[in-house]
């Protein structure tokens, strides 16, 4: 699934480690993520979604 998660990590100048510690997983699962090699569960997409303070839609596209 295409996601913005790298360009919304990179304009708040964080690290994989830091995003990944702020909503409680790994960097290697925001890695992933980023990469597209993994969809994130309901319950971390909504953690990043208010991270960034921003609706899920904002951050994934499902259509993809």
């Amino acid at each position: 699934m295409d996601n913005r998660i790298p360009e919304r990590r990179e304009e708040e100048g964080l690290s994989q480690g830091e995003l990944a510690e702020a909503v409680g997983v790994t960097r290697q699962t925001i890695n992933a993520i980023e990469r597209e090699r993994y969809d994130p569960s309901l319950e971390l997409a909504f953690e990043l979604a208010a991270h960034f303070r921003c609706r899920i839609e904002d951050l994934f596209d499902p259509d993809s």
